[in-house]
C-alpha cells in the first residue's frame, strides 16, 4: 500500500471513528414523557379537542364507532391520503401547544416520539424532507437513465450485443434499489406510521447492503462469478435476516442505525482506499463523492430542531445528497467508458 493509501485509510478511519462515537445517544426523546403533554393527549382522546380546535374523527358514539361513519366515507377518495386518526391529531396539536408554552418560558424544542416538532403542510408531516426525497429520486432516475443510454447506445457493444463493462448489471440493480429507497423515504416523511417506517428502513438497509457488495466487487475488480457469489452471499444473508428482524420481530431503531452506519462506514473506507491507490482517470470525482458523503453524515450527527418548524439537519442531509448523487453517477459513467475503452484496446 502506498503512502497516500495509508494516509487515506488512517485518516478516514479516524474520521469515521469520531462519527460513530458522536452518534451514540443522539436520538434520545423526552417530549412525549412530559406529564403536561401526556395529560393533553389523554384529554384530547376523550373530548376530541385541544383548546378550541376539535377533530371530527375523535368523536365516537356509544358503541365506539366514529360519528358519521368510517373516515374513508367522510372525505373524497383523492383526499384520503392526508387523513390523520384521532391519536395522531391529538399528539400533533398537543405538541404544538406544549412547544408554544415552552418557547414562552425560554425553553428549547424537544423531540416527541423520536422526532422534532415539525409543522404539517398540505397533509405532509415533513414537507421539506418529502420534497428533497422526491428530488433525490429524480436525480437517481436521471443518473440511471443516462447510464443506460451511455452503455447501450453510445458505447460499443460486443458481437453478441452485450456490454463490455463488467459491472453493468450491478449498477442497474443499484439504480433500482436507490430509486426504491428514495420513494419510500418520501412516503415515510409524508406520514410516519409503523408500515411506512418499516418500508423506509428496509429499503435503506437493502440499498446499503447492496452498495457494500458493489464497492467490494468494483474495488477488488472481481469479475469471476464464483468470487462474486462468495462475497455477496454472506452480506445478502445478513441483510435479509436484519430486514426480517425489523419487520416481524422488533422494529429497533437504534439497532438499525448501528447496522446502517456499519455498512456505510465499510463502503466509505473501501472507496476511499481504492481512490488512493488506483490510477482511475476519474478518481477525483470519487474522492469528492466519498469525502462529501462523509462530511454530510455530520448533518445527521449535528441534530438540531427544525427552523421555523420545517428545515432540520436531516432535511439538509437530503439536500446535500442531491449534488453528490449527480457526481456519483457521473463517476459511474466515466468508469464504464474507461473500462470499455481498456477492454477494446486489449481486444485489438
Amino acid at each position: 500500500m502506498t503512502q497516500m493509501a495509508r494516509w487515506s485509510f488512517h485518516g478516514i478511519l479516524a474520521f469515521v471513528s469520531l462519527l460513530v462515537f458522536l452518534t451514540h445517544g443522539v436520538y434520545a426523546s423526552d417530549g412525549d414523557a412530559d406529564p403536561i403533554y401526556k395529560a393533553c393527549v389523554e384529554q384530547c382522546e376523550k373530548t376530541g379537542c385541544v383548546g378550541e380546535k376539535c377533530f371530527q374523527h375523535c368523536k365516537f358514539s356509544s358503541d365506539g364507532k366514529p360519528v358519521g361513519g368510517p373516515w374513508y366515507l367522510q372525505e373524497p377518495l383523492y383526499l384520503q391520503w392526508k387523513q390523520w386518526d384521532c391519536r395522531s391529531d391529538c399528539q400533533y396539536h398537543c405538541m404544538l401547544v406544549r412547544e408554544e408554552e415552552r418557547e414562552k418560558l425560554g425553553g428549547k424544542p424537544v423531540k416527541y416520539h423520536g422526532k422534532w416538532p415539525f409543522h404539517r403542510a398540505y397533509g405532509f408531516q415533513e414537507p421539506v424532507s418529502v420534497a428533497l426525497s422526491a428530488l433525490n429520486l429524480a436525480i437517481q432516475f436521471h443518473g440511471w437513465v443516462s447510464f443506460f443510454i451511455l452503455i447501450y447506445y453510445k458505447l460499443q457493444l460486443t458481437p453478441s450485443k452485450k456490454t463490455y463493462y463488467e459491472y453493468t448489471g450491478l449498477w442497474h440493480i443499484y439504480g433500482i434499489l436507490s430509486m426504491n429507497s428514495w420513494f419510500w423515504s418520501a412516503v415515510f416523511h409524508s406520514r410516519d406510521v409503523e408500515l411506512t417506517e418499516k418500508l423506509d428502513c428496509s429499503s435503506a438497509v437493502a440499498l446499503l447492503g447492496f452498495s457494500l457488495i458493489l464497492a467490494i466487487l468494483r474495488a477488488f475488480s472481481m469479475r469471476d462469478e464464483a468470487a462474486r457469489v462468495m462475497v455477496s452471499a454472506p452480506i445478502i444473508a445478513f441483510v435479509t435476516t436484519h430486514i426480517l428482524y425489523l419487520n416481524f420481530y422488533n422494529l429497533d431503531y437504534d439497532l438499525n442505525m448501528k447496522v446502517c452506519v456499519a455498512m456505510g462506514v465499510a463502503q466509505l473506507l473501501i472507496w476511499a482506499v481504492w481512490a488512493g491507490v488506483t490510477n482511475h482517470p476519474s478518481r477525483l470525482k470519487l474522492w469528492v463523492a466519498v469525502v462529501g458523503g462523509g462530511l454530510a453524515i455530520l448533518l445527521e450527527i449535528y441534530d438540531f430542531p427544525p427552523y421555523q418548524g420545517f428545515v432540520d439537519a436531516h432535511a439538509l442531509w437530503h439536500a446535500t445528497t442531491i449534488p453528490l448523487t449527480y457526481l456519483w453517477w457521473s463517476f459511474v459513467k466515466d468508469d464504464a467508458e474507461f473500462r470499455t475503452s481498456s477492454l477494446l484496446k486489449k481486444a485489438r
